[in-house]
């Protein structure tokens, strides 16, 4: 498909998009615009990030805004629903993107720990999934990334709370897309495999290396690839597919 074609097929859609200041949120906040949507960008301390993303979409011809929001407060959740309906008026896509990760073993995961990573990667999605249940129309679309974790063994691991979380947000993506699928609102997951995002620096070589060469296509994945998932399920051709979690992982086994 030409550019040209491509371009505005999500003409005069809006997209809400969490955690969009950077990394895979930047990604499908950049993609989503480029096929015509106009976007909200949640951020919770990355404004000046934020701000960037939102000057470079709106140079590129669509309109952008940028609201901070704690995910994992549902308080906030509501209130960054609200202010982007104000903007715009409606919301057609919500992507939940944001996710964060206390790595711990077992036996040292404090009361606090399980609340803040089950907050972001599941209460609030939820919430915010709830918000787009009561305003959304017919052509809704709701996409949450979730990770290859909770389907790639991974020996020593001790992200135990991160993994416990997203398995749930895919199984609320499958429940909820028999829920609304009648209104005519599709709900899918993307679980990304290895992509190199700042969330990674600080991964040893040899652990990326480990992992690279247990990928089918014998590279890291880049914000991008995710995001092209993305935009898949939020256009047209997307309109077909729900209740799934579509591995985008480059052939990680």
């Amino acid at each position: 498909m030409s550019s040209e074609k491509q371009m505005g097929v999500l003409k005069d859609k809006v997209a809400l998009i969490t955690g969009a200041s950077r990394g895979i949120g930047r990604a499908i906040a950049e993609r989503l615009a480029s096929d015509g949507a106009n976007v909200s960008l949640s951020y919770i301390i990355s404004r000046k990030e934020a701000e960037t993303v939102a000057t470079a979409i709106r140079a590129g011809g669509t309109e952008a805004i940028t609201i901070q929001a704690d995910v994992g407060s549902v308080r906030d959740c509501r209130r960054l629903f609200k202010e982007t309906l104000e903007k715009f008026g409606h919301i057609d896509i919500l992507v939940n993107n944001a996710g964060m990760a206390r790595v711990k073993p077992l036996i040292k995961v404090e009361e606090d720990d399980f609340e803040a990573v089950f907050a972001v990667n599941a209460r609030g999605p939820f919430f915010l999934m709830q918000e787009a249940a009561r305003h959304m129309g017919r052509g809704g679309r709701i996409i949450n990334i979730s990770s290859v974790g909770t389907r790639f063994r991974q020996p020593n691991a001790t992200n135990i709370l991160y993994v416990a979380a997203k398995g749930a947000l895919e199984q609320m993506t499958r429940v909820l897309a028999q829920e609304l699928g009648p209104f005519g609102v599709n709900v899918n997951c993307v679980s990304p495999g290895f992509v190199e995002t700042d969330l990674v620096q600080d991964v040893p070589e040899e652990k990326k290396a480990a992992v690279v060469e247990q990928t089918a296509l014998r590279r890291a994945g880049r914000p991008v690839d995710v995001a092209e998932v993305v935009a898949f399920l939020a256009g047209p051709g997307g309109r077909w597919v729900t209740g799934e979690t579509i591995r985008a992982t480059g052939g990680l086994e």
